[in-house]
């Protein structure tokens, strides 16, 4: 499905998206239920204001003794006394409407700014659950942009247009009701336009909901782009490729303007429709006024009140018109973060599931069967026993599903086809949060954070104490070059660790494992692009590491798996051979000729050395 395909695919009503923010709402009922008061007050004395107006009228028009005001306590006022206290009246409930009105605000805008906080924290969450086969749809771009923009699009357009946009449909429906209380006959004649005003938003609204979400998409591959260029700028620069980035990123900055102008122009027809419908029910309904006035059927007084009630509902009206447009606008951005809060999670926890163990001693793979995507298996029909204290080296050629393999494992992933097992209970019976705490990862990009060194060494636990980060670096073989930093392990630490070489980086890898205590470690190519003397300290650290624990090793180096207590060659997803080293060599089978391959080239670097 191409992007405008996905632009254009039916929306999600705007009753689901209120529905599916409505339990944070409901956390904030104090806030939004004062508010609301706050919105009826006003709404009540706008209704109010006009009343005093229409004294004033009557006072005025009567020039002998007694006004008719149709007030008892009025009536038995003279004349300038009823206009004094009417106009004093006039000022108090504009006051208190201001007042009611600046609460509605205050109080709508900071509940709309908690609930959407409140949103952002859970998608962040949420997305951080969802599993890798999501991530392999979705960029990360796109998925930031949902995050952040979405989300503060959102924020501030529920604060300027969504909760005003209530009032005034709440305002326009009371003013409707007095003028039909005032004078019936005029007030059908005004609400003549009404259904043609309707059909006009909604058909407009949705235009401008179709082009904003495109518009939105838009920000979310220039957001996928900009994260894919920056986040491997040493490689564009190193390959002249900015020139390729520019161009991506322009067409689809100019295809966001493109969306962004269509959208400015349809919310300027909106608002030009409303102007057009509201001259036009003004006319019909002053015309038929005048003419009832002089039928003698209406009284002036009369027929100025039901004006300045007009007048008060063609501005919510107009309101309406300029505020559907920003809303449609918003639920584009709703649309969007909906669609990702209601992603399940392809791994979860199974009914009655249960905290994996702390001690396992033996992890098992039956007959497992795997697939990226139907009719393609990755990894057939495997079967692999891994018992703590032993070392389990996995090699193979590239796309031999040596890192699928592992995946299944952290059970990022699960099998199409059979199942993995620690001490013989199907890993998938385990809550999933408990199940990867117990397996510790050392990958083979050594992701580091921008933080202190012990702060990367602990990320993810916060029970340590600064004894064990020193006894997991010194397992790692890592506490010798830590220490001799300026600031030992209080050394910050550059975004990735571009401040410390690989090798320091593997090490600090590997102590992040040590201190979790996890009773299964898994090394994904530990000794990559390192030379032989960080190969050797990285070894030594494994072998620490391995200690009374279920070790798997990654590796495309058979030099760091001739320890290996047990040796699988993969290939094609499956398993070609299994030994140990020497078992392998004797063999003489696909190991053996890829473990010689290696030597030879060994002996010919080292011949070029010398």
């Amino acid at each position: 499905m191409t992007q405008d395909e996905n632009s254009d695919k039916e929306h999600i009503p705007a009753a689901a998206v209120v529905r599916r923010f409505f339990p944070y709402m409901r956390t904030r009922w104090k806030i939004i239920g004062g508010s609301s008061f706050a919105m009826f007050a006003e709404i009540a004395l706008r209704l109010l204001e006009p009343w005093p107006l229409k004294f004033i009228f009557d006072a005025a028009l009567h020039k002998t003794g007694a006004s008719t005001t149709g007030v008892p306590v009025l009536d038995r006022l003279a004349p300038m006394t009823v206009l004094t206290v009417c106009a004093i009246a006039l000022v108090l409930i504009v006051a208190a409407r201001a007042g009611a009105a600046y609460m509605r605000r205050v109080g709508f805008a900071l509940a709309g700014n908690l609930v959407l906080t409140d949103v952002r924290a859970d998608l962040f969450a949420h997305i951080q659950r969802l599993s890798l086969s999501f991530y392999n749809r979705r960029r990360a771009g796109d998925i930031a942009t949902r995050l952040t923009s979405d989300i503060g699009r959102l924020q501030e357009v529920v604060s300027t247009a969504v909760l005003p946009l209530v009032a005034h449909l709440l305002t326009v429906v009371g003013v409707a009701v007095v003028m039909l209380f005032i004078e019936w006959r005029l007030a059908l004649v005004a609400f003549a336009v009404l259904p043609l005003f309707w059909f006009s938003t909604q058909r407009i609204g949705k235009k401008i909901r179709s082009t904003a979400r495109r518009e939105r998409e838009r920000h979310g591959e220039m957001g996928a782009i900009a994260t894919e260029a920056i986040g491997s700028i040493g490689v564009v620069q190193s390959l002249g490729g900015e020139d390729t980035h520019n161009t991506r990123f322009g067409a689809r900055n100019m295809s966001s303007l493109k969306e962004g102008v269509k959208g400015k122009r349809l919310s300027a027809q909106l608002l030009g429709a409303a102007d057009v419908f509201i001259a036009l029910g003004t006319a019909i309904m002053l015309w038929y006024g005048a003419r009832l006035v002089m039928q003698g059927e209406l009284q002036v007084t009369t027929l100025l009140v039901f004006f300045f009630y007009h007048k008060n509902m063609t501005r919510p009206i107009r309101n309406v018109a300029k505020y559907s447009g920003r809303t449609a606008k918003a639920l584009a951005s709703a649309e969007r973060i909906v669609e990702l809060l209601d992603t399940a999670p392809a791994i979860e926890d199974v009914p009655h599931a249960v905290d994996a163990p702390t001690q396992i001693a033996r992890v098992a793979f039956e007959n497992v069967r795997f697939a990226y995507e139907p009719g393609k298996l990755a990894i057939s029909n495997l079967t692999l026993e891994a018992r703590a204290g032993a070392v389990v080296a996995i090699v193979g050629p590239s796309g031999a599903g040596k890192s699928t393999l592992m995946s299944l494992l952290l059970r990022l992933y699960d099998p199409v086809d059979g199942r993995i097992t620690a001490d013989g209970m199907d890993i998938r019976e385990f809550r999933v949060a408990s199940w990867r705490s117990r397996v510790a990862v050392v990958p083979q990009e050594s992701t580091l954070f921008a933080a202190s060194i012990g702060e990367n060494i602990t990320f993810g636990r916060k029970d340590i104490t600064d004894e064990q980060i020193v006894e997991a670096a010194t397992v790692a073989c890592a506490h010798e070059f830590i220490s001799a930093l300026p600031g030992g392990y209080d050394t910050p630490v550059g975004e990735r660790g571009c401040t410390l070489s690989q090798g320091q980086r593997q090490r600090i890898a590997i102590a992040r494992a040590v201190v979790r205590n996890a009773p299964i470690i898994v090394l994904d190519e530990p000794t990559a692009s390192l030379d032989r003397e960080s190969a050797e300290m990285i070894g030594m650290a494994v072998r620490g590491l391995s200690k009374n624990r279920v070790c798997f090793i990654i590796t495309h180096d058979l030099r760091a798996v001739t320890n290996a207590d047990q040796i699988v060659y993969m290939a094609g997803g499956e398993i070609v051979e299994r030994g140990s080293h020497a078992a392998l060599l004797a063999a003489n089978g696909a190991y053996a000729r890829v473990h010689n391959l290696h030597s030879d080239e060994s002996a010919e670097y080292e011949s070029i050395d010398a």
